[in-house]
Formats: structure tokens, C-alpha cells, sequence
């Protein structure tokens, strides 16, 4: 039985950019850091690994940012569909769509403006997907 989430990882190309973006851009603060080694290499199934491990914070959420140092990350900074199986996107609850979706692009990251949704009539909500620096889907949603 599993006693509690943890935390989630992400890939990313360059740390201290991912780390200004989810910190300044999504108000995440900054938590432990670890340098991990072969003795994870099993686990990982990567042989001869050696990455940074960066913990960010935010309301209770733990977030693991992961720069692989050797053998280095594979794949392109690219957004993967939503119906790819696998984790599709991290959704944020903001009081301003637009405000947040501006310091997204300030620090590196793209919005999909064509995403746009807002309802006006019966339910009052605003919607928009956008990227961090290596192409992960982040919604921002006003309810």
C-alpha cells in the first residue's frame, strides 16, 4: 500500500534556466539539491549516470528537476500531444491568465494562444497551455 506522493521528476537541458523559470515564472522556491551517482545507475537503468537533482516547492507540491550530466538527456524540447500516454501536462491555478502566461514567456517559456479558452455564460473560466523552456505543457486556469 503506498503511504503518501512524493514527489515528480522532469528532464530538463539546462538547470539553472528551468530553475529560474519555474521559480520566477510559476513561484516555485528552490529546496535541496543532490549530486547523484552511479550508485542510482541500477535504478535508473543508465549506466555510468551522473546528474544534478534540483527539488523545488511550492504550496505542498515537490517537484524534482533533473540534469543528466552523463550520458546527458535524450529527446527534443518539443510538447508531446495530450493524447500520448504518459504524464500529459502540470495544471496551475492562477488569478490572472494573462499575467502568468507573460512571466512564462519572460522567463523562457512559449504560450499556445490558439489553446485560448474562456466561457463567459453559466461558469466563469479562463484556460491556456503553454511550455517551460524544454517543452513541457503547463495549463493555467482561472476558475
Amino acid at each position: 500500500m503506498a503511504t503518501g506522493f512524493s514527489h515528480f521528476g522532469i528532464c530538463v537541458s539546462d538547470l539553472d534556466r528551468s530553475l529560474r523559470f519555474y521559480c520566477e515564472a510559476l513561484d516555485f522556491a528552490p529546496a535541496q539539491q543532490h549530486s547523484v551517482g552511479a550508485e542510482f545507475g541500477r535504478l535508473m537503468e543508465i549506466d555510468d549516470v551522473a546528474l544534478t537533482s534540483q527539488f523545488i516547492r511550492r504550496e505542498g507540491l515537490l517537484v524534482e528537476l533533473l540534469l543528466y550530466n552523463r550520458p546527458g538527456h535524450v529527446g527534443e524540447p518539443v510538447r508531446r500531444p495530450l493524447n500520448q500516454l504518459g504524464l500529459t501536462h502540470l495544471n496551475f491555478r492562477v488569478d490572472d491568465v494573462d499575467d502568468v502566461a507573460a512571466r512564462i514567456v519572460e522567463h523562457g517559456g512559449a504560450v499556445l494562444e490558439q489553446t485560448r479558452t474562456t466561457f463567459t455564460s453559466g461558469f466563469d473560466a479562463d484556460f491556456v497551455y503553454c511550455t517551460d523552456p524544454d517543452g513541457v505543457r503547463i495549463e493555467l486556469m482561472r476558475l
